[in-house]
């Protein structure tokens, strides 16, 4: 399955298997099953149960309930970057009559669009989804309870309406085009509408007692798209890969990160977690993670991925409640990134065809007043822009059809970095969303806002 590059170390699986053990043994449930993947492969798995000689692998299927929400989310990215759709779209230009005025698709995505977070009574989760056989069943009679883009309000309904959404832009059910667009290219065989074997069994294991009841497995009808799936840790492994690199097959590489990006304020009390377009973001010392959890009666997931060092942390286990399935994914995922960290791709020099002596000469020093920045040139003729001392406004710019260039990331996305020229062709500074950067910090003559004191610099 993996190199022998690719393995992880006896101790770091030793690690692995003790953290998956004590999720089982505190979290009293009755398995559960960890994976990492690193390098788009499954590197490790492990289990626990309480049957002795009988522990599930990385082929059983469990239910994983809302990480459902990040495949509808997919599917939606496709249906925007094949231009049938547009994320500022209000949903009742695609999906008329709903009731739930203008919200967009993309706070619909994101949660931020004010919808109840549940269905009408009875409960969704444990009952038929025939009990709600149409949208207007799944709404209920005041579907909106927020202003919409106004803040974070997670929302089951709104993931309905989304898949509501694909159906009839795409003109296939949801599952059909989850399995023909993301299933079937990532050759996840084992993600499923419905149980197959083998597959854990779903248990609500008593809060004050040694003891358990199954729980009902219910068809959850229209509701499907915000928490249907089983799926596998194997399967997952190459989900979560797959949020880190992007597949053309699928949903391209800049798509994927966009959905990356929290959309809205995070939620209220928990000031490191946001959201983004389907995908939950917590932050982390030196970055963030990305993923989702997922819970259904009788079952719990996660599913969390560190981009830079190239992890994916799979947790599954079969109760109500317990085990803190998102705590270990992401637990997973530290253990390897700091007993093994991931090594640096080789440096190696831009391609010639890239290499233009025009820009080289713009690499650099500047100064926005007396602050000082390095610019350097990035890969496809970008280039970054970051300060050479302490914290400060750190930005990537991709190059324009036309010239200049726009940025990509931080205080400046979007932002457009363009080169002002002097009468004679010279270079005279750089103009960034009307910041002027130049040369010298205030040098006279310079094209500096408000001008500059012609007594120039002076001492006490």
């Amino acid at each position: 399955m993996t190199t022998a590059f690719e393995a992880l170390l006896p101790t770091t699986e030793r690690s692995l298997l003790h953290r998956v053990a004590r999720a089982q043994s505190e979290g009293r449930v009755p398995s559960f099953v960890g994976a990492v993947a690193r390098g788009g492969a499954m590197v490790w798995s492990g289990s626990r149960s309480c049957v002795d000689g009988h522990a599930p692998d990385a082929d059983t299927q469990y239910r994983i309930g809302s990480i459902t929400k990040v495949f509808t989310a997919v599917l939606v990215l496709r249906l925007r970057d094949e231009g049938l759709l547009g994320l500022d779209d209000p949903l009742e230009k695609h999906l008329p009559g709903t009731g739930v005025g203008e919200v967009t698709v993309a706070q619909l995505l994101g949660h931020t669009a004010g919808l109840a977070a549940e269905t009408p009574s009875p409960w969704w989760e444990r009952t038929p989804g025939a009990t709600r056989p149409e949208l207007a069943d799944v709404l209920g009679e005041t579907p909106v309870l927020h202003p919409a883009g106004r803040s974070f309000h997670y929302s089951n309904p709104g993931y309905t309406l989304l898949g509501a959404l694909v159906e009839a832009v795409r003109g296939v059910s949801w599952e059909e085009a989850l399995r023909t667009e993301i299933l079937e290219p990532l050759g996840m065989d084992r993600t499923t509408g419905e149980p197959v074997a083998p597959h854990a069994g779903g248990w609500a294991v008593h809060p004050w007692a040694d003891v358990m009841l199954p729980e009902p497995t219910e068809d959850l009808g229209v509701m499907g798209a915000a928490g249907r799936l089983w799926s596998t840790a194997a399967d997952l492994c190459r989900f979560g890969g797959f949020l880190i690199e992007g597949d053309d097959r699928v949903l391209r590489a800049a798509s994927v990160a966009e959905m990356r990006v929290p959309v809205g304020p995070p939620a209220v009390g928990d000031p490191l977690m946001g959201y983004g377009l389907g995908l939950q973001v917590a932050q982390k010392e030196g970055g963030a993670l990305v993923g989702h959890g997922g819970s259904l009666p009788g079952f719990v997931a996660g599913l969390w991925v560190d981009v830079e060092e190239g992890l994916v942390g799979v947790a599954l286990a079969n109760a109500t409640s317990g085990p803190m399935t998102g705590v270990v994914a992401t637990d997973l995922v530290r253990i390897v990134a700091e007993a093994e960290p991931r090594l640096p791709e080789p440096w190696r020099p831009l391609p010639e065809s890239e290499v233009d002596q025009e820009l080289l000469a713009l690499t650099g020093p500047w100064y926005w007043g007396t602050y000082a920045f390095g610019l350097r040139l990035g890969a496809e003729r970008g280039v970054v822009l970051e300060p050479l001392r302490g914290a400060g406004r750190r930005a990537r710019f991709k190059a324009l059809p036309e010239g200049g260039w726009i940025g990509l990331d931080g205080y400046y996305a979007g932002e457009t970095l363009r080169v002002v020229r002097r009468p004679d062709g010279g270079v005279s500074h750089l103009d960034l969303g009307s910041f002027v950067f130049t040369r010298e910090p205030y040098e006279p003559g310079d094209a500096v806002p408000g001008g500059v004191d012609e007594k120039g610099w002076r001492g006490l």
